[in-house]
């Protein structure tokens, strides 16, 4: 796949991922899940890279969802300390490569050394401009969807809006994602075929892309096979093949 020729035109603006198969991946190895999530972070720098390399502009990570805190505590911490360690890290980098991070969920969860360390590396890339990554922290879709409903119930019962003036924009626009264009393209790793309460809304019209490749093996070479299948993909968004091709 090292030729792979992409069509610069065709390219997903957001591509969203589904992290999945650290902990299969590291019992296959006879090694602790906490070694899978170690191994994992370096798939996620990698395709990273590979974002800013080729021109995607919005990417997404399911890096720990609301579901994730009924997992043993010592597998939590443990994920909490790779979490704070990657944010840390890879600043220089995100700096360097201008990368602009941002986050959605229930960041109330998240421990008060960790909730700093995201706090910081955010507001240090805010003027970064190349890629947004987004990571997906403490979150589920019917949370952020329910935390939805309530700002907007609110604006509601304080006469900025009117029910009959709900509309799908008002919805999107108190989403966690808002000034996030929706994904183009959403890739499960693991061999699983769900999405796990991930960008419910959002995910509407995504293309998706399952694989078996188990995300600490998911590199450059593995995207670029996601990619190339998104591009001879037609997205018809409800309307005939023939209504495309006579525009």
């Amino acid at each position: 796949m090292s030729g792979t020729t992409l069509d610069a035109d065709r390219l997903p603006r957001h591509v969203a991922i589904i992290m999945d198969g650290n902990g299969r991946w590291a019992k296959k190895k006879k090694k602790p899940r906490l070694y899978g999530h170690k191994v994992g972070a370096d798939s996620v720098s990698a395709i990273v890279e590979a974002c800013r390399e080729i021109g995607i502009r919005y990417l997404t990570l399911y890096a720990f969802s609301s579901e994730n805190w009924q997992r043993p505590a010592q597998e939590v911490t443990g994920l909490m300390s790779i979490l704070k360690r990657y944010l840390e890290s890879e600043l220089p980098r995100m700096q360097k490569n201008d990368i602009r991070l941002v986050s959605i969920g229930d960041h109330k969860r998240l421990p008060a050394s960790v909730r700093a360390a995201l706090e910081n590396t955010v507001a240090a890339t805010s003027s970064n401009s190349q890629l947004t990554l987004n990571l997906a922290l403490s979150y589920g879709g019917r949370d952020e969807l329910v935390r939805a409903v309530r700002k907007i119930c609110h604006q509601c019962l304080g006469g900025e809006l009117e029910p009959e003036n709900i509309s799908d924009v008002t919805i999107s626009e108190n989403l966690d994602t808002f000034g996030i264009p929706d994904p183009d393209l959403l890739i499960r790793t693991g061999g699983e075929a769900r999405l796990s309460n991930f960008l419910l809304w959002q995910a509407s019209y995504a293309e998706i892309y399952f694989t078996d490749v188990m995300w600490p093996d998911f590199r450059k070479e593995v995207f670029l096979q996601a990619l190339t299948d998104y591009q001879v993909r037609e997205r018809r968004f409800g309307r005939t093949g023939d209504q495309l091709h006579t525009q």
